[in-house]
């Protein structure tokens, strides 16, 4: 693998100002994609996974929103300095976005071939012509049959499994570098949701992007993803590669979080773990651990600062004082 970043981020905070309160939904979050590689990024709801992504990507209406960094580079561009035309230029070509509901991400005014077509046509200068034949090629790649016919459907005509699939092609319209799904695979059936898993690996391979795949579902991240990155309460408080994870988690939540499902890479539970309490709301940056309240190895020190990640073998690092 190209040890090149393909996407690098320093420091990125994200808050949300009302009249009211200030939310600091993400603290000074640090990462890096390589160019083929699939990041899984794992965390309860609430833990700043989707709006770091959407804040990349300048997806984030600015007020509420405020954000900061030090570098968010994209193949050596710097993102959130790059004026709206040229960040759109790369939103939806280079880089593809598969949001979370495939029941309402769809305009449902317009027929899945325009929403298809619309973007290689604006980004990739094809004609209509040229536009619809490669439609057609990409429902027939994400298995949607009879692909020629159902260009011209609604939205309304397919099944969530369906939808979700035209989410896929429209993502992939541009053949983009890196595509951002987001919790793609919630909303649907199990057995639906295991075709879409085997479909992003056949496509991982045949086209060689890199994927960052949002989810909270840990069985998912142990058959897909190279690397994982886990956040809690705005911060990545642990990264390592997808074995190490399953087989050595080091920081107390992601342990939690590995002994609250039964099944997670291949390890059978016959007892649950419960995680007590529930994540702050953080109307200010964290002064102290934010797991330290729901932590049964906390100890003073983690009620004081807040712990750094650092390395605790090959990449893999820990934000934790007792690891």
């Amino acid at each position: 693998m190209n040890r090149e970043p393909l996407l690098e981020v320093r420091d990125l905070s994200v808050s949300f100002h009302s009249r009211d309160a200030v939310v600091h939904a993400v603290n000074r979050v640090n990462f890096v994609l390589h160019p083929g590689e699939v990041l899984g990024v794992v965390g309860e709801s609430g833990s700043g996974k989707t709006v770091t992504m959407m804040a990349l990507l300048g997806l984030l209406p600015s007020p509420p929103a405020r954000i900061s960094a030090e570098a968010v580079r994209f193949d050596g561009q710097k993102l959130l300095s790059l004026p709206p035309d040229r960040l759109r230029a790369i939103r939806g070509h280079r880089i593809g976005f598969i949001f979370q509901d495939p029941m309402t991400s769809l305009n449902p005014v317009l027929t899945v071939g325009y929403q298809i077509m619309e973007p290689m046509r604006h980004h990739l200068g094809l004609t209509r012509v040229q536009a619809r034949d490669r439609a057609v090629e990409l429902l027939d790649l994400v298995g949607i049959p009879d692909a020629a016919r159902r260009l011209n459907d609604w939205p309304h005509r397919f099944s969530g499994g369906m939808r979700q699939r035209v989410m896929i092609a429209l993502a992939l319209a541009c053949d983009p570098q890196v595509l951002v799904a987001d919790e793609p695979t919630t909303a649907l059936d199990v057995t639906i949701q295991a075709q879409i898993l085997e479909l992003v690996r056949s496509l991982r391979e045949k086209v060689g992007m890199a994927i960052i795949w949002i989810t909270h579902d840990l069985g998912v991240i142990a058959g897909l993803a190279d690397r994982v990155m886990v956040m809690y309460a705005g911060q990545i408080v642990e990264q390592a590669g997808v074995g190490t994870l399953f087989e050595a988690a080091s920081h107390p939540y992601t342990r939690a979080l590995l002994g609250s499902v039964p099944d997670a890479g291949g390890v059978r539970r016959d007892r649950l773990m419960a995680i007590t309490g529930q994540a702050a709301v953080l109307y200010r940056p964290p002064e102290a651990c934010p797991f330290h309240s729901r932590c049964d190895e906390a100890v003073a020190r983690c009620r004081e600062e807040v712990p750094k990640r650092h390395s605790c073998g090959e990449e893999h690092d820990v934000a934790c004082f007792r690891r």
